[in-house]
């Protein structure tokens, strides 16, 4: 029985770790095997370094930035790096106080205590947060009414890294408690394909460079997507038989997935005909575009818009959303009557 193989000194959690990491994990295990966001890879070393030489947890850490870009990944290092184990929650898990504190109450010294999202805590939460930053230590409230008391726990030194993909919800007095505050980038096409490479290679897929710089090129500058990509043409080439990945699959894959070589699918397209049947390529507000696309305002925000706006394909101003000139190029329609009279108003200066 497996009971019977279990030894008393060593926990099934153990157990389960040892067969974890028995297995080639996808996410990097270290900083060396990193790939992209250079600047940021050479501050968190001297960081590191120089709190494991002085014997001291790392400073709280906040990573901002488009989601898919690998802040889970490093949070992940970094508890390797400091010796310490990787605690990971999430701010709308953390519905009460006392969710948060039982988690604090669990950390070891030098553990890493990871909260995604970390702008969408309670703000009954973060009062808890805010001792534990500064001082370790929780206080807890025990009783109700007139026999309340409060006691006050001593927690080990530990680092909390907050995630978060919207950096202006967070509260002032939350942002001023973190040491380190990282913004990731979207990567660059040559960086995601060494990601589909390594990625290729834990997964045991063939793929050629050609391929992999296909794939990367289409990743809309994120390792998820790129990651994601490389799962499916690889489906694809499995199914018809093919014992490497190379350029055409690769291309052909893609074009069935929908993905083109600007890195914009379906959604992306919807989006853009919307912009411009519906509202002759704006400007139109936030709230109306998502009405008109079944779709949330945050989603629109956060997904669509960055890599739109990147590309060049889509202008924030005061009035609304506008399509650019390459939008127009990129959909393959002439420029509507109202975009050129706006574009006259714009080189006159009058808006």
């Amino acid at each position: 029985m497996a009971s019977e193989d279990r030894t008393p000194d060593k926990p099934f959690e153990s157990l389960r770790q040892d067969r974890v990491e028995d297995v080639p994990s996808i996410r990097p295990q270290a900083l060396l095997e990193f790939i992209g966001q250079d600047a940021l890879k050479d501050k968190l070393s001297i960081f590191i370094r120089a709190s494991r030489s002085r014997g001291e947890q790392l400073d709280h850490t906040l990573f901002y930035g488009p989601p898919g870009l690998g802040k889970t990944t490093l949070a992940g290092i970094i508890s390797r790096e400091m010796g310490g184990n990787l605690r990971v929650t999430s701010g709308p898990s953390l519905e009460r106080a006392g969710d948060l504190a039982a988690i604090l109450s669990n950390v070891q010294p030098n553990d890493v205590l990871f909260i995604d999202e970390i702008h969408r805590m309670s703000a009954n939460v973060e009062e808890i947060l805010y001792p534990a930053m500064e001082d370790f230590c929780l206080s807890i409230v025990v009783g109700k009414g007139p026999l309340a008391r409060s006691i006050r726990l001593q927690l080990p030194k530990f680092t909390l890294i907050g995630a978060t993909t919207r950096l202006g919800l967070l509260t002032s007095p939350l942002r001023s408690r973190f040491g380190i505050v990282e913004q990731l980038h979207l990567y660059a096409p040559d960086e995601l394909t060494r990601i589909v490479l390594r990625g290729a290679e834990v997964m045991s897929a063939v793929i050629t460079d050609d391929a992999a710089g296909e794939i990367g090129l289409r990743a809309r500058g994120t390792p998820r997507v790129a990651l994601r990509l490389l799962r499916r043409v690889r489906d694809v080439a499995q199914v018809r038989e093919m014992s490497a990945i190379e350029l055409p699959l690769a291309k052909s894959a893609l074009d069935m997935l929908g993905v083109d070589p600007e890195g914009l699918d379906e959604q992306d397209r919807k989006f853009l005909t919307a912009l411009l049947e519906l509202f002759d390529g704006g400007p139109v507000g936030l709230s109306t575009l998502a009405a008109a696309l079944n779709e949330d305002t945050q989603t629109i925000e956060d997904i669509y818009e960055p890599y739109l706006i990147q590309k060049g394909l889509l202008e924030r101003t005061p009035r609304g959303r506008r399509a650019t000139r390459k939008t127009y190029e990129y959909m393959g329609r002439p420029p509507s009557i109202q975009f050129r009279q706006l574009s006259l108003l714009d080189d006159d200066g009058d808006i």
